[in-house]
């Protein structure tokens, strides 16, 4: 008779399970903790914006803290306290609330893991439940709205409207925007390729161009030859144009066309192509590789649409058309 085969349940050595490390606790405070895990966290290559988000976060957690905690005083109910704040006090949405949990959570679970606490409080506090909306995004008569307004006669505004035109072209994130080079753009192909050390997942990617896009971009190419940089986008003195920059020129071009129940953002944007993409009849996979995810998931978010598109889309390809056209 064959010998049954005992398996222990859940994950060994090997199969991607983390181990806690079980020296001698060390007695430190919050903050030395915390400067301990962003040493880590620096040697995993992150992003410069992700490194700042997890300053910012802790940053915001101090500043609710008021003081510095001690070893024994980091407790489970601190951070739950820190949440009922959040949500009832500062008035912050769950969706707000859940980047900042989730931040701490991971700072916790490395702080558990190198034995600087003694429980697995991060186990105890979780993100919050949200409803899953319809991310937001512009009509086709708000993004003409928009470009609209742009004033063309100055190098502002003409970098203004060359900046909606590859956000709504080409899907890429705001970081990977500014950090577009001159030479990495092909007018010839119609392509740009963004590398890896600029791009959230870290691998590079060849997002393509329309021909609309195209002959903008070779115009404003063509303009700022003269200043030298190795940026594609760039101020009036030639330098790179900062994350910020190109955050405010797009919100005061919202509040000039009277778009206040929406975010004007270089997100929305993303949003927004990605919805036009799969209604003009892109599919889903090449989406994927041009919005540069590797889960379906994100895609699945990303083209939400309203009961009105939903709607007009079926008005266009419903399934009787097949049998009465």
């Amino acid at each position: 008779m064959a010998k049954k085969v005992m398996r222990k349940l859940g994950r060994g050595k090997g199969a991607g399970a983390t181990q806690k490390n079980n020296q001698k606790p060390v007695n430190m405070s919050l903050n030395d903790m915390f400067e301990r895990f962003m040493l880590y966290k620096k040697t995993e290559g992150l992003a410069k914006d992700t490194i700042e988000s997890y300053y910012t976060t802790y940053r915001w957690f101090r500043e609710y803290l008021g003081s510095d905690l001690e070893r024994d005083e980091i407790t489970l109910d601190v951070f739950r306290d820190y949440i009922d704040f959040m949500l009832n006090e500062k008035g912050i949405s769950p969706v707000t609330a859940n980047v900042r949990i989730r931040t701490m959570r991971t700072f916790i679970r490395y702080c558990y893991l190198e034995n600087y606490i003694d429980f697995p409080i991060h186990e105890r506090f979780k993100p919050l439940k949200t409803k899953q909306d319809t991310l937001e995004s512009f009509t086709p008569q708000e993004v003409k709205k928009l470009l609209s307004l742009v004033d063309e006669s100055t190098y502002t505004g003409f970098r203004d409207k060359v900046i909606i035109y590859i956000l709504l072209d080409t899907l890429v994130r705001c970081r990977e925007l500014i950090n577009m080079k001159r030479e990495n753009v092909d007018l010839q192909t119609g392509a740009i390729k963004l590398e890896a050390s600029d791009t959230k997942t870290k691998k590079s990617r060849i997002v393509p161009l329309s021909a609309r896009t195209i002959r903008v971009l070779k115009e404003y190419m063509d303009e700022t030859e003269d200043f030298g940089s190795e940026w594609l986008l760039v101020t009036y003195e030639g330098e790179q144009m900062a994350n910020n920059t190109i955050r405010y020129r797009l919100t005061e071009l919202g509040e000039k066309a009277g778009l206040t129940n929406k975010r004007v953002s270089p997100h929305t944007f993303r949003h927004t192509g990605s919805l036009f993409y799969i209604m003009n009849g892109g599919d889903p996979f090449s989406l994927q590789k041009i919005l540069g995810h590797s889960d379906m998931s994100m895609v699945r978010k990303y083209i939400q649409m309203t009961d009105d598109t939903v709607k007009r889309q079926h008005n266009t390809f419903s399934p009787l058309k097949s049998v009465f056209n």
